[in-house]
């Protein structure tokens, strides 16, 4: 049988000398990436779940390189494809003393820009970007952040609603939910659709593109609470569905955030790698025991691409839940690895330092104090009558960013204050905490409240959605949250609950837009400036447009 390219090809981890490239195919075939230039790397397909894949890692590439590759199956080209419309794919490599530009977003919901999807869901900004990258080439390192709900599993569209009633018939299963995605197969289905528009694929093709989770790629609301993880568990469907949400996010995301070396000391990658047959039993019990053991693996994943320093976190599935003592963090977003994890790498020396999380650090103020003040209530602060209240509160409207987690935002606040102060080396001219998940974007500056003013630079730039739209009265609340009256009544609630205020302090720049967006930040030497491109016109041709920059 005569294998053919099912998704892909995706340009992965960027290195000064080496490329990743991930592929699915529809057969066990020997994948070949050969560079212009003759270089070549190669790879057996691993199989998972009867799906193939394969990630070949190009090395011995000169530094700064932009080069056109070809894929290869066993002895057939298959990419590009015939008659593109876009510029050859290309292979990136990082220059350290180049200027960097990281582009970043979250929440894409595929639509293909049709008429009824922009109108639903807005332009999508990939697609805009592909657009826009495929006429205004990057010579400079670059790099795409994709920070959550790359696919959704919970709100999928007609296409994939329909392969999943399919499924369900054949499986003739009462408990298993016909509108979400359960079983691996189903992931498998959902990523190739969100990943095989022309424009999208072209653009990961050729852009180094590094990922993380949010809730809609396993389930809304993930891991808000100890109630809620219970309350999941309970499903006789859900062992399926976090086990095959897991193991196929590693296969299809995070394998390919690894360099060539952290792949090589994974013990899944090695199994995987060496396995003869299906390597479905090996990934289904590392998912398993990922979501059983919180803290036993690290989903987070580190880049210096030249003088800027990334660090991707994972807020949702590392988290501890318990509410006993959250003060000394038997609550945190991070669990406590991935807290040791990320003051390990949070130092100084790089002249800019990103952190990369989904949900963003710095919110506006009332929502701040909202969730604040609700996660010391559900711990207990007034007394157990509020409790359940509180807790349904939490989950009914989303409570769950980094002031949800006291503990962790103090520990971050604490590390961001010795990095501006240059108590963990070099002090950095930047700090930029960037942030997706909440459908509208917005810019924060921020300090430290034991820091001069004239040091680093802090702030949350929030970029989300990619392509979705939250309704009108989503939109009226979030415009009254950064009022005066709700941030003094937010503060009030806080303080009711004897919740300190944080060490950080920050003003948001202007009102929060709901429009879709990706962001961009810009960093030449000590310089970093940031921007949010949209699509004011909407259609299947627009070119986005920068609608705010702003230097930081």
């Amino acid at each position: 049988m005569t294998a053919s390219l099912r998704l892909g090809p995706l340009l992965r981890h960027p290195g000064p000398t080496t490329a990743t490239v991930w592929v699915e195919t529809d057969a066990p075939c020997l994948v070949r990436v050969v560079v212009d230039g003759g270089v070549t790397a190669a790879a057996r397909t691993f199989t998972v779940h009867g799906h193939h894949y394969a990630v070949c890692t190009v090395e011995g590439l000169p530094p700064g390189a932009v080069l056109p590759y070809e894929v290869f199956l066993d002895e057939d080209r298959v990419w590009p494809e015939p008659d593109s419309p876009f510029p050859p794919s290309t292979v990136r490599t990082v220059r350290p003393d180049a200027p960097t530009r990281l582009l970043y977003g979250s929440c894409h919901t595929p639509t293909g820009d049709t008429p009824e999807g922009v109108v639903r869901y807005g332009p999508d900004m990939l697609r805009a970007t592909a657009r826009r990258l495929a006429r205004e080439p990057v010579e400079d390192n670059l790099a795409l952040l994709l920070i959550g709900d790359q696919v959704y599993a919970d709100e999928v569209q007609d296409s994939m609603l329909d392969f999943l009633r399919r499924a369900r018939e054949r499986e003739g299963s009462e408990d298993t939910p016909v509108d979400e995605v359960v079983h691996y197969d189903e992931y498998a289905e959902l990523y190739r659709q969100a990943w095989s528009d022309p424009q999208v694929r072209w653009l990961l093709s050729t852009v180094p593109t590094l990922m993380v989770f949010d809730d809609h790629d396993i389930r809304d609301d993930w891991n808000t609470s100890a109630a809620w993880r219970s309350a999941m568990d309970a499903q006789p469907w859900w062992r399926i569905r976090i086990t095959s949400g897991l193991g196929s996010y590693w296969v299809y995301q995070h394998v390919g955030n690894l360099s060539p070396e952290e792949r090589d000391k994974d013990p899944l990658w090695v199994a995987v790698r060496d396995s003869e047959g299906d390597a479905a039993d090996a990934v289904d019990a590392f998912a398993w025991r990922a979501h059983t053991e919180p803290s036993g693996y690290q989903w987070g994943h580190r880049h210096d691409i030249g003088s800027v320093r990334v660090l991707v976190v994972d807020t949702r599935c590392s988290r501890a839940l318990d509410e006993s003592d959250l003060s000394r963090g038997s609550r945190s977003i991070l669990g406590p690895h991935g807290h040791d994890w990320l003051d390990e790498h949070l130092t100084g020396g790089p002249d800019h330092v990103v952190v990369a999380s989904t949900v963003p650090v710095l919110l506006p103020h009332a929502v701040h104090h909202l969730e604040s003040w609700n996660e010391a209530v559900c711990a207990g602060a007034w007394g157990g009558w509020a409790r359940g209240p509180a807790e349904r509160l939490r989950q009914g409207i989303d409570l769950e960013h980094w002031a949800a987690f006291r503990y962790s935002l103090r520990r971050l606040s604490d590390a961001v204050g010795e990095l501006s102060r240059g108590e963990r080396g070099p002090a950095p001219a930047t700090v930029l905490f960037l942030g997706g998940d909440v459908h509208f974007s917005y810019m924060a500056r921020a300090g430290h409240r034991e820091v001069d003013g004239d040091g680093t630079r802090v702030a949350q730039l929030v970029s989300s959605p990619l392509c979705n739209q939250v309704p009108p009265s989503m939109r009226r609340l979030v415009h009254l949250s950064v009022s005066r009256p709700l941030r003094l009544i937010g503060q009030a609630l806080s303080r009711s609950a004897r919740v300190p205020e944080p060490d950080l302090c920050w003003s948001l720049e202007n009102r929060p837009y709901f429009g879709n967006t990706i962001g961009e930040v810009a960093f030449d030497g000590r310089r970093a400036q940031a921007a949010w491109y949209h699509c004011a016109e909407g259609g299947a041709d627009a070119l986005p447009r920068v609608r705010v920059q702003a230097r930081i």
